[in-house]
């Protein structure tokens, strides 16, 4: 399967640069997986603006508990 990397622009809230997965989300995918986190899409801007990729974070953002 192709990367359609000019699709993706639209969905991806990244703001770190220079990121260089950006826009390549299979890649993104794995790399947070690894680390246990979930990639800047799963957020909010606002949540995105805190770097915290954490699991937790993102049940915050939801209204879950932690």
């Amino acid at each position: 399967m192709e990367c359609v990397q000019e699709t993706n622009k639209a969905r991806c809230t990244r703001i770190y640069e220079p990121c260089a997965r950006k826009h390549k989300y299979c890649e993104c995918l794995h790399y947070h997986r690894k680390k246990d986190e979930l990639p800047a899409c799963f957020f909010t801007a606002e949540y995105e603006k805190t770097y915290d990729g954490s699991i937790n974070d993102f049940l915050q953002m939801r209204g879950g508990s932690v």
